[in-house]
This record gives C-alpha cells, sequence and structure tokens, in this order.
C-alpha cells in the first residue's frame, strides 16, 4: 500500500478548516476533496486547498476513486444520515467529529451499523499535550483515581453556518455538543463506566437576546453534572462559557490515595490579545502526598501547531494516529462504542437539568 493517504473533507467550516490545515502539516496526506454546500465557506476552503476536486454530494465525493480516508465535520446533526450513506455507498476508513449523534432516534439507527472500515470518533481533549500527559502519568501520580474534576472556562458559542448551533434540534444540547469531549475523558481516565448523571444548569448570559426566525435560543451556557462510576469513582464537570478572560481554559484535576495531578491548558491562541505578551503555556502539576513536593511542569506545544488550530495541537496529533489507522498499522482509539457512549452521557446530563432529577444509566 502507498504511503500516502488522501483525504475528503465532509463540511469544510471552523472545524473542517482546522483538519484541513493540520493535514497540511503532515508528510503523505493530502486533501484531494471536498464537501462544502456554505458559498463562503467554500470559498475559503478553495483558498487552503486549491487543488482539492469541490463536490455537491456525499455520492459525488465518493465516486473519486482517489480516497484513502473521509473526516466527517459537518454540523451534528448531519453525522448519522451521512455515516449510514458512507457505510452503503463505499465504506472508506472514516474521522467523525464529535458528537458522533444527537439524539437517542440517531443512536438507535447508528447502533444498526455494519461498517467494515476503521470509524475514530475525532475526541481532540485526549490528545492536547498536557491532557495526553496527565493521563500517560496519571497512576503513577495518584494511584487507582477515586475524584475528577473538570473544568472549562471559555468564550461563548462562535457564530456557525445558519446558526445551527444555537438550538438543541440541531446540536444535541450544550452537554453533548461542548461537553461529550469531557465525558470521554471522564471514562478514559477513570477506566470506569456512568451509572447515574446530575445536572443543573442554564441559560444566564450568552444568546438571551439573539432571535433566528423569531426563535429563541435553547442553549446552555453554564452549569455542573456530576457523575458516579461502576467502581465508586466520581467525576465534576464545571462549565462556564462567559469566562473567557481566564488565563487557563480548561483545567482537570485527578485525586487518588497517592497524590494529585492537574492539567491545565489556555484557550485559541487567536484570542489572547497581543497587549497581554505572549500566551500561556500549558501546564501540569504533580502534587504527591508523601513526601510534599509539589512540581509545576511547562508542556510547550510547537507554534505551527497552535496556529493550526484552537485545540492546542491536539488535532495534528489526532491525524498522526489516525493516519497509522488507514495505513493498517495500528488500532482505532476512540471507537464508534467511546462515541456513543460520550453522547449518552451528555443526552443523560440534558435530561437531569431540565428536570431536576438524576439519571440513571444501564451498565
Amino acid at each position: 500500500m502507498s504511503e500516502n493517504v488522501n483525504y475528503g473533507i465532509i463540511g469544510c467550516g471552523m472545524m473542517g478548516q482546522e483538519h484541513i490545515r493540520n493535514i497540511a502539516l503532515m508528510d503523505g496526506a493530502a486533501v484531494v476533496a471536498t464537501l462544502e454546500p456554505d458559498p463562503a465557506m467554500a470559498a475559503a476552503t478553495a483558498l487552503l486547498v486549491p487543488d482539492a476536486t469541490a463536490h455537491g454530494s456525499v455520492a459525488s465525493m465518493l465516486d473519486d476513486p482517489r480516497l484513502d480516508a473521509l473526516v466527517i465535520a459537518s454540523p451534528n446533526f448531519l453525522h448519522v444520515p451521512q455515516i449510514m450513506e458512507i457505510a452503503e455507498r463505499r465504506a472508506l476508513p472514516l474521522l467523525v467529529e464529535k458528537p458522533l449523534y444527537t439524539g437517542t432516534d440517531q443512536a438507535a439507527v447508528l447502533s444498526t451499523i455494519r461498517y467494515p472500515a476503521p470509524i475514530w470518533v475525532a475526541m481532540e481533549y485526549r490528545y492536547m499535550p498536557p491532557i495526553a500527559s496527565l493521563i500517560a502519568r496519571a497512576r503513577d501520580v495518584t494511584g487507582p483515581p477515586a475524584m475528577l474534576t473538570i473544568r472549562e472556562h471559555r468564550f461563548p458559542f462562535l457564530p456557525k453556518v445558519n446558526n445551527w448551533n444555537r438550538f438543541n434540534a440541531f446540536s444535541g444540547g450544550t452537554f453533548v455538543e461542548k461537553c461529550c469531549h469531557f465525558f470521554d475523558l471522564m471514562r478514559l481516565i477513570l477506566d470506569a463506566e456512568p451509572v447515574r448523571v446530575m445536572a443543573s444548569a442554564g441559560q444566564v448570559v450568552n444568546h438571551l437576546e439573539e432571535r433566528y426566525g423569531g426563535r429563541a435560543p435553547d442553549i446552555l451556557d453554564s452549569g455542573y453534572v456530576m457523575v458516579e462510576f461502576d467502581g465508586g469513582q466520581r467525576a465534576m464537570l464545571e462549565l462556564c462559557m462567559f469566562a473567557e478572560g481566564a488565563r487557563y481554559q480548561e483545567e482537570l484535576s485527578l485525586v487518588g490515595p497517592r497524590g494529585k495531578i492537574e492539567a491545565r491548558v489556555p484557550g485559541p491562541t487567536r484570542f489572547w490579545p497581543d497587549a497581554l505578551g505572549a500566551p500561556p503555556v500549558a501546564e501540569l502539576e504533580l502534587s504527591p502526598r508523601a513526601p510534599k513536593a509539589p512540581q509545576v511542569l511547562e508542556i510547550p506545544v510547537d507554534p505551527a501547531l497552535l496556529e493550526a488550530g484552537d485545540h492546542n495541537g491536539a488535532t495534528f496529533y489526532q491525524h498522526s494516529r489516525f493516519r497509522e489507522v488507514v495505513l493498517g498499522r495500528a488500532e482505532v482509539e476512540v471507537t464508534l462504542s467511546d462515541g456513543m457512549r460520550a453522547v449518552e452521557m451528555g443526552l443523560a446530563a440534558q435530561t437531569s437539568a431540565a428536570t431536576g432529577l438524576p439519571v440513571d444509566l444501564a451498565r
């Protein structure tokens, strides 16, 4: 098999263009086909990959014999229909952006899929260098993990084409669209399965005056989620989407009987004001209980990777691993089951926040 991997990108908005920029940084990889119905986004994409063929449909793209793999970065509610069409027509290795689906009806459809090629669900946060470092060193520092806290203090939802991300029906809801990353991290770091989800959340500051076709956005902008796991571990998510003034956007704290380990991740460098000087550098802090000796380590990221996207270099590292899967040299690290479980947790959080009641999950 050739060492070159030719990609098709389905959905070339902000995230699709981030995938394109990161693929361009890899040796032996090229974007040869795109699908983007929005004229402005299509024009921006053409500037990034002028030699790629622009297609008008998934079916047309799948007829391109050069393709070795596909990336789905379309609006959330389109993921499942597009996956099913690809499965029926030409099951190429597939990297699907999160969230994998948006509701229980789509989960039922997806549960019937028989896909003979690899499917990798794009959970970029696993591959942010400070978070990857926490995952790699966690048990040596903490012993068996007991408590995990994830805080994301960030900017509001950005505008998207036709404002689809303003409505739960299209996004799955904030705890699905934004936070399935974190529920995936909880399962991965704790190596356990969730059994109960409790949430309190609301729309407090953002989007209150916005109207689209006479409709007010119904997405959450802040809240807490607590998750209990089958091994007795507990995890908590704290989300605030009107806190972009913070030095760090994501902060993770894992505690076990031997100590604590923390990761701190700055937000996108493009949002850091030049007047404040250089953007913050990601950190990892190790805090053993005995002897007490807290240690802070900087986790710098190549500036070229920071320039290529908003995920602290993670998109590049994820693609590097996915390429190895396409070439048949590695296994999928974020499976279809992982992606479905993360959305299940997000939907449970949405339900708990709406009802005020805990939601039990099947073991």
